[in-house]
């Protein structure tokens, strides 16, 4: 009998909770084998309310009853402090217990960052995890992060970053060699602050399997021109947050054009399986995995609808049948190596002899 492939779902966590989550495991139980079981953290006798209407899916959750939520304004450090007990926390804990392969959340960013790292901790030596996301492109998707997770950034984190992006882009979408940037204010080498150009360097040098292309701009990020960028979250969430408000400007004004008369509006009909597609790669991705713990977990954003967390599932589910974490593990023992400054060229003294063979000819 095959093993079953378990989910932990934090089912209390984002703007909605229950009567978003619920129904979007109802939806993945239809769409995934019957291998991926569930286990529902979070009010008792809500989850199985809302699951009374749904006899087969409730055949492949377990109810786990968590007493508290972690609320989604809540700071990092306090639900430190009052975290365990809460559905968040007791998703995480199931996959460090070994019950689950991944727990997904919608709830408060922050406070998932730090309880996953708490109870997971970290791959090898790697400091802190990063949060990434998928941008659409003209020839596919960019992975890009680090998207939130991680404000301040030296050069090994991006180095870091840069080991556990492609890793996620190989396990995710099947790319044999994705190849890597290093967001940044020009193309030129001697461009950006002293740590993107020292992480430059350490990558330039080749001692980590990447396929590294150099520095890339704000611009560059919807082109496609790499398949990884990388930067830190400060930086990444800023942009990820201006293109986000502007894909939906550009919605709203071709909303407004297209409603601005009867032959537009005539047109906009005759269009609606076309617009509807340009919406849809226009949306921001509904999930983000956290890399670098020694677990999966995926971060589904607070507002998300029904869809949304679905989808959030079916990419965790993809992440666990992956080996995505095994292959960080075996480039970060590369990186002390990288890390390494150069060693000086050797000088090599002239003998005497030459020394006064040397004088004779001049």
């Amino acid at each position: 009998m095959t093993q079953p492939l378990v989910i932990s779902i934090d089912a209390m966590g984002g703007d909605h909770g229950p009567p978003v989550v619920i129904p979007a495991v109802v939806s993945a139980t239809k769409s995934l084998p019957e291998d991926v079981r569930f286990l529902l953290h979070g009010d008792e006798t809500v989850i199985a309310a809302a699951l009374a209407k749904h006899r087969d899916a409730a055949q492949r959750v377990e109810i786990r009853h968590a007493e508290r939520v972690i609320a989604m304004d809540e700071k990092p450090a306090q639900a430190l402090r009052r975290g365990k007990g809460t559905s968040m926390w007791a998703a995480v804990e199931a996959v460090r217990e070994g019950q689950a392969v991944a727990a997904v959340s919608a709830g408060n960013t922050g406070a998932m960052v730090a309880i996953s790292k708490l109870i997971l901790r970290m791959i090898g030596d790697l400091e802190r995890p990063a949060l990434v996301t998928s941008i659409p492109t003209p020839s596919g998707v960019t992975t890009f992060l680090d998207a939130g997770a991680n404000i301040d950034c030296d050069a090994e984190r991006l180095v870091e970053f840069a080991i556990m992006g492609e890793a996620y882009h190989r396990a995710a979408l099947g790319v044999a060699k994705p190849t890597v940037g290093l967001l940044n204010v020009g193309s030129e080498e001697m461009k950006g602050h002293e740590e993107v150009r020292e992480a430059n360097r350490i990558l330039r040098e080749g001692r980590i399997d990447l396929d590294y292309r150099g520095f890339v701009e704000g611009d560059d990020i919807t082109r496609g021109c790499v398949d990884v960028i990388v930067t830190d979250g400060f930086t990444g969430n800023v942009a990820l947050k201006a293109m986000e408000g502007a894909g939906r400007f550009m919605v709203a004004e071709l909303r407004s054009a297209l409603s601005s008369g009867l032959m537009a509006t005539l047109g906009a009909l005759l269009a609606r399986s076309a617009l509807l597609k340009f919406r849809e790669r226009l949306s921001p991705p509904p999930a983000a995995p956290l890399l670098g713990l020694n677990g999966l977990v995926v971060k589904c954003h607070g507002g998300a609808s029904e869809r949304d967390f679905a989808m959030a599932i079916r990419l965790a589910v993809d992440l666990a049948r992956s080996d995505f974490s095994a292959e960080i593990e075996r480039n970060m023992r590369r990186l002390p190596d990288a890390l390494a400054e150069p060693a000086p060229a050797p000088t090599i003294e002239a003998s005497p002899t030459e020394g006064a063979a040397q004088g004779a000819s001049e």
